[in-house]
């Protein structure tokens, strides 16, 4: 596998995992609910400010990791992998449904940055994904890591941005159209899960032939 696609299997994991609806989807989708579309974005920016720290404390985490213990570099993508398929089983097993009640929004635009900020931050799941899934990405044979850790934040905020800020827009114009087909967001969970599931498999068969 070139870098190319390395690049485009993180995205369309990193993508199928922001779409399923968690705590940072539901705080952007309570500002925008009841402060309109601005202040919805406004907590995705704060969501995006999180989700850089996040790269951030995955790229170093695995970088110094790579440096001092190389030889744990190959179990730790195995165990990662591992999880990513419990979270896949989990996501194909459940009936994740966007209702009517959320955290409660914020009075300010500026509030609502910080809430998102300390939303993401504060989300534990986010920091054991990012452990999970950095060492199956970065790779010495790509390049220098902490280029390779850039571009792939740059993606994560990016992505975020576009799936949290086109809800904020979504949400903030339409109330009823959003959360009026539950099915839908049932079966996007359950899709990001197989899409969970499936990575993690074929990230263990290549750990298995390289060690």
């Amino acid at each position: 596998m070139n870098y190319s696609e390395n690049l485009w299997l993180y995205f369309l994991l990193l993508f199928g995992i922001i779409i399923v609806p968690g705590m940072d989807m539901l705080f952007v989708l309570a500002n925008s609910l009841t402060g309109g579309s601005n202040r919805g974005l406004a907590a995705t920016g704060g969501i995006m400010l999180g989700g850089a720290v996040h790269s951030l404390n995955g790229a170093l985490g695995i970088g110094l990791l790579m440096h001092f213990v190389p030889i744990l570099f190959n179990p730790l993508l195995v165990a990662g992998a591992a999880y990513m398929a419990f979270i896949g089983i989990t996501l194909m097993r459940s009936s994740i449904t966007v209702g009517h009640d959320g955290p409660a929004g914020s009075r300010s635009a500026w509030r609502a940055f910080r809430q998102g900020a300390v939303t993401c931050l504060v989300n534990p799941k986010a920091y054991l994904f990012m452990l999970a899934v950095y060492p199956q990405f970065l790779r010495p044979d790509y390049g220098p890591i902490w280029i390779q850790a850039v571009i792939m934040g740059l993606m994560t905020i990016a992505t975020q941005f576009a799936v949290y800020g086109g809800l904020a827009v979504t949400a903030g114009r339409s109330r009823d159209l959003l959360i009026a087909n539950p099915r839908a967001t049932v079966l996007a969970g359950r899709a990001a899960g197989l899409l969970l599931f499936a990575v993690s498999v074929f990230t263990i068969w290549e750990g298995w032939k390289t060690a």
